[in-house]
Formats: structure tokens, C-alpha cells, sequence
């Protein structure tokens, strides 16, 4: 799942970059409301976690452009400790939820999970290919029953070549999708992580399903291989 964190105080920004990224999730960080806006419409993100209180475009404003250009992203808006009135505000200008802060981060991960689910992602679902489950509600993977443990990246790259299964997706669209943004771009990178898979998935089950389209990038059987 993409998640876009607008958020102006750094160091909370940072951490929830890191602790999203270790739950598999794609981050990507804006420090106030005019630069959360630019990139909330020029790129696909499943979930905007907004602040309120941002430079430059408080995070309404930003809630309320946003919906006005008939964007559908989830929206969760971190609110001020006991903020009732920023909490009603947060949801009469188009936020689908809302967290107080301090707030737990295992919280703040289950609400996202949640407000994925109810908004209907394309990131949170389950794809059959075959003898191949990909679940990425419960962000598991199985293989003929057998349950095959992946780490949160080798997921992220397997849920969205489960996605596009039957298609060939290049290292480039991997990277955009799985890595943030401001993160190492080496295409050997996405190698690394696609033979993990096929060592993981293919190898022991006699499989073929991660496949490589010469100039082109991988492929995920759309049969399951």
C-alpha cells in the first residue's frame, strides 16, 4: 500500500516513514500542505495520513482541494489531543477518519489497514493464481497450502506483480511502486528481491510463475506458473 505522511513536525515524520516502510508499506513524506497537495494529485497513494495544523495549507484546505478535484485516496487526518472540534471539522471537509495525538503506532497501522479495506483499494485484496494465494489484507502468501514467509519488501514486491499478473511490469514501475521515492534506485535492487521470490515461491513447489520478459522486466504467471 502507498502512503503519503504530511507532516510539518520532522522527527514524527521521519518515524512514521521508518515504521510504515517496516510494515511493508511504501512512504513517501511532505513537510507542508502545498507540497502534500502537488504530490497527492500528481501520484497514487492508497492512504494520505494529514495533519492539521501544516505551513503553507492547513490540512482542510488540503482535504478540501483534494476532494474537489473527485479524488477518492483515504484520508486520515491527525488531529490535536482532545480536539473535538477538529475531529468534526476533519470529517465535514472529506476526511474518512481521524486519529488524536499522541497516538499508538500499532493503532495508526490498523486504522490505515482499515480505511483501505472500506475505501475498496486495489492494494488490499486477495489475488488466486493458481496454487498461488497472495493476501494482502493479511499480507501473507501461500503456495499449494504451504505458507511461504516473505520480508514486508519481498511482499510489496510480489503483491504488485500479483496485481498485474500476465503482464510485463519493468524494474522502473517496481521500484516507483514498491520504494520511496527518495530511496536507492540501482535496478539490481529489484533483482535481488526477485530472486528472493522465485527461491521462496518457485523453487520448492517445481514452479516457473516469476518470469523474466527480456527488455521488458518480470512477469507473475497469470496462472500461477
Amino acid at each position: 500500500m502507498r502512503v503519503l505522511v504530511v507532516e510539518d513536525e520532522r522527527r514524527l515524520a521521519l518515524a512514521l516513514q521508518h515504521g510504515l516502510t517496516a510494515e511493508g508499506f511504501s512512504v513517501d513524506v511532505a513537510h507542508d500542505g502545498l507540497t502534500g497537495l502537488t504530490k497527492a494529485t500528481e501520484r497514487a497513494y492508497d492512504v494520505v495520513v494529514l495533519d492539521i495544523m501544516l505551513p503553507g495549507l492547513n490540512g482542510y484546505r488540503v482535504c478540501q482541494r483534494l476532494r474537489a478535484t473527485g479524488s477518492d485516496v483515504g484520508i486520515l487526518m491527525l488531529t490535536a489531543k482532545d480536539g473535538e472540534w477538529d475531529e468534526a471539522e476533519a470529517l465535514d471537509t472529506g476526511a474518512d477518519d481521524y486519529l488524536s495525538k499522541p497516538f499508538s503506532f500499532v493503532v495508526l497501522v490498523a486504522r490505515l489497514r482499515a480505511l483501505a479495506r472500506r475505501i475498496g483499494t486495489r492494494a488490499l485484496r486477495r489475488t488466486v493464481l493458481g496454487d498461488l494465494v497472495v493476501d494482502s489484507a493479511a499480507r501473507a502468501c501461500t503456495r499449494a497450502g504451504v505458507s511461504v514467509p516473505l520480508t514486508p519488501r519481498e511482499f510489496a514486491v510480489l503483491d504488485h506483480l500479483a496485481r498485474r499478473a500476465g503482464e510485463a511490469v519493468s524494474k522502473r514501475e517496481i521500484l516507483d511502486e514498491v520504494w520511496d521515492s527518495g530511496a536507492d534506485s540501482d535496478p539490481n535492487t529489484v533483482e535481488v528481491h526477485v530472486s528472493a521470490l522465485r527461491r521462496k515461491i518457485d523453487t520448492p513447489f517445481g514452479r516457473a510463475a516469476v518470469q523474466t520478459v527480456r527488455g521488458a522486466g518480470y512477469r507473475l504467471a497469470a496462472d500461477g506458473g
